[in-house]
């Protein structure tokens, strides 16, 4: 399977990106005014300071005295004061944005998620999905806390610091300016090169999320293929990579540092120089001076900080532009404004507006193409299932069995045609509303981190611990409990690791029991239970689903010559239809199909029953 590959986001600054994230800023509008206000005046406060020294010198220091700096202590001290609690409230504010916008990204990120279709996820890894909604909007979130505000306290510094340095004296103060093309050269010059290799190592940790994510949940795969060594190597090669080029932005960081540390030396040998002879001619005073060496030692700093946040800002429009590309993602299938308005969504339902469904369903001259397909996996094709009845789908390993169901159930639309549920077009009531009649159990359950009552509860929150126990007995998971040490309390570790797959079936079979659906979906639901386990379940489901349409998607022949009607599917395409006996004496696909599989179920057994001997 081709890699997938990350959209390369590279484009120049611009306004229109960080604009989109305006709706996520409002609501944080007085914080954000609160750290702006007090950040303007702590760099009124932080340019005053060496003003403070200047005055100290030439009124204390320089003339002996010390009548008046009891006055000018206290004054000092209010100053010092008011700059902590400025640094504290602006501090407070910025948390309480950084935390508050991080959690509405990834909330907004993660109710997206759920109204996407089967589409997005079938192209997409669960990694690169992650990485999005974790450090993309963590990146986001600190950018938009710190950046934008420190932008503003730099700006404000080193306009106000040289606007003082050429009112005291334009001599120095030109000695100082003619060192910053300098400094914005290098800064341009190295800021540029490290966001190129920063921007590398946030494309690589995406890829090794992805892989981490891959390594975890297919360990088993992995053990039992003994491919662990390949993929040690593979992951070592996406971390050296991540490595090498995190180590080129420290190296590049490592230069560039000092060298903007020895031109703010530089700057301030030359203001002692020049300023320290003019200070002995007196035509300078000595606190003069002062303020020029604090300032020709500090204003490089503030500089240098807004090339590195003006950097920030135009790196993290990479964040915002996967995030809302994420965002921004449209999904298959949508309702229409009138129904949502009828019915609700998924988020905010309308349930006093749902009717009941029967589970009549009509494909109408259906057509349907999946959206990265070229061509027709159905074609006019009609089918009437009365309510009650019970169809299976059968066809080999790929065939293109679950299309039908996922036609049925919503998660994709025909392409042309219609589906009616109950002589209705489902498009002209909600998903939610067909999603919640349909009880689905698939080849491969997934079971929610939590309890084995919990997860059969999901079938139907509100029911009590006797329904839950009867729901699991009926379909023999009561013995899957009655093995557990806790019983119904037992943990089902994540994604019910801590069980087998025939365990989370039968689990995840109860819960749709619980659900009591007016439609039934088996997905290869006892592909794999033993047989003994699948005779009890086929029994107990006989009850159950009496009086319900379901649909089973099935593997094994033998389990689905009861059905209604039988669905033959071959390449995509539906090519026979019939109950079982009309289908064997059609002595077509199905006939082959069911031949084949009979014959290699009786070898199983002729060798079960000779117990190998004869390997």
């Amino acid at each position: 399977m081709a890699a997938y590959e990350e959209q390369e986001y590279n484009k120049p600054f611009s306004i229109r990106t960080w604009a989109k994230m305006l709706p996520f800023f409002k609501p944080y509008k007085k914080y954000f005014a609160i750290t702006l206000g007090f950040n303007i005046f702590l760099a009124g406060i932080d340019v005053a300071v060496p003003l403070f020294q200047s005055y100290a010198i030439d009124r204390f220091i320089t003339p002996g005295r010390l009548d008046g700096l009891r006055d000018f202590a206290l004054i000092y001290g209010l100053v010092i004061v008011f700059q902590t609690i400025c640094v504290y409230l602006s501090v407070r504010a910025a948390i309480t944005i950084e935390m508050n916008l991080g959690r509405d990204l990834k909330w907004a990120q993660f109710e997206h998620l759920q109204t996407l279709s089967f589409s997005y996820y079938n192209t997409t890894p669960v990694g690169y999905i992650h990485a999005r909604v974790m450090s993309d909007t963590l990146r986001i979130a600190t950018v938009a806390a710190w950046g934008l505000v420190d932008m503003l306290w730099a700006l404000l510094y080193v306009v106000s610091v040289f606007a003082i340095m050429f009112f005291l004296n334009v001599r120095l103060a030109l000695i100082i300016l003619l060192i910053v093309p300098c400094i914005a050269v290098l800064t341009v010059y190295f800021q540029n090169k490290i966001l190129h290799w920063n921007r590398k190592v946030r494309k690589i940790n995406s890829q090794i999320t992805s892989a981490y994510n891959e390594g975890i949940t297919g360990v088993k795969t992995s053990k039992t293929m003994g491919i662990e060594k390949e993929n040690e190597e593979a992951f070592f090669v996406r971390t050296s990579e991540m490595q090498r080029a995190a180590s080129r932005s420290a190296k590049l960081n490592a230069v560039y540092v000092p060298a903007i540390l020895l031109f703010s030396s530089v700057a301030a040998a030359a203001v002692l120089a020049q300023g320290g002879a003019m200070v002995q001619d007196r035509i300078m005073k000595l606190g003069t001076l002062s303020v020029f060496i604090s300032y020709a030692v500090i204003i490089f700093e503030p500089i240098q900080q807004l090339a590195r946040l003006l950097a920030d800002l135009i790196s993290c429009q990479a964040n915002i532009e996967r995030v809302t590309d994420l965002l921004e993602q449209e999904t298959d299938v949508v309702d229409r404004a009138d129904v949502i308005q009828r019915y609700g969504d998924a988020f905010y339902p309308k349930v006093e507006n749902w009717e009941k469904i029967k589970g009549d369903i009509v494909f109408e001259d259906v057509s349907f193409m999946y959206p990265d397909g070229k061509e027709y996996v159905l074609e006019h094709f009609n089918l009437h299932v009365p309510a009650g009845m019970n169809v299976a789908i059968v066809g080999e390993t790929g065939a293109g069995k679950s299309t039908l169901v996922n036609l049925m159930g919503r998660f994709f639309e025909p392409t042309s045609g219609r589906i009616l549920i109950d002589g209705v077009d489902y498009r002209e009531r909600s998903q939610l509303w067909l999603h919640s009649q349909m009880g689905y159990v698939l080849q491969n359950p997934h079971l929610f981190s939590g309890t084995v009552r919990e997860n059969i509860r999901y079938g139907r929150l509100s029911a009590t611990d006797a329904e839950i126990e009867e729901a699991a007995r009926s379909v023999s998971a009561d013995e899957v409990v009655r093995k557990l040490e806790k019983g119904y309390e037992s943990d089902v570790g994540e994604s019910g690791g801590k069980l087998s797959t025939g365990e989370k079936q039968l689990i995840s079979f109860a819960r749709a029991i619980l659900a009591d659906p007016a439609i039934f979906v088996l997905d290869e639901a006892t592909s794999s239970i033993d047989t003994q386990t699948e005779q009890m379940i086929r029994q107990a489901t006989a009850r159950l689903l009496k009086g319900h349409t379901s649909f089973i998607i099935a593997h094994r022949l033998s389990t689905i010559r009861q059905a209604d009607l039988i669905l033959v599917v071959r390449d995509g395409k539906m090519i026979e239809q019939g109950t079982h006996q009309e289908l064997l004496e059609e002595k077509g696909y199905y006939y082959e199909l069911y031949s084949r599989q009979f014959e290699e179920e009786a070898a199983v057994k002729v060798f079960a029953q000779g117990g190998g001997k004869d390997c």
